[in-house]
């Protein structure tokens, strides 16, 4: 079962979608100000993952699908990475680099998975 780790930073919330085994396999797509507002784009993560489209920017001429959609690209460095993008477009988690497109399609599948009975944890209040 997968899970959600809210952080508190210096400048607000953010969070990483943790596999069953612990390690790491999506990240917020940005700094939330609110403990509540954070948990709302979780919840946007949560009910677009399972059934959002792929969309692969890594082949010549490749169809571009509708939102919500997970885009996968190479970066800068020629890795493999995804962002799943919400209805509405927003950029509302990204992946790692991949040094293969197939452990980068494992990583969109291992997110589908994860999301549908995550836990979340929140931050120890200080």
């Amino acid at each position: 079962m997968g899970k959600f780790v809210i952080k508190k930073t210096n400048t607000g919330f953010t969070h990483s979608l943790k596999a069953g085994n612990g390690e790491v396999i999506a990240t917020g797509g940005e700094v939330y100000n609110r403990i509540d507002s954070i948990k709302n784009g979780i919840a946007s993560i949560m009910k677009n993952a399972p059934i959002a489209n792929l969309e692969d920017q890594t082949v010549e001429d490749f169809a571009v699908e509708k939102n919500p959609k997970f885009e996968v690209y190479t970066d800068k460095s020629g890795e493999f990475r995804f962002r799943l993008k919400a209805s509405n477009g927003q950029i509302i988690a990204t992946s790692e680099g991949y040094a293969k497109k197939a452990s980068c399609h494992n990583g969109i599948e291992s997110v589908r998975k994860n999301v549908v009975d995550a836990e979340i944890i929140e931050p120890e209040e200080e």
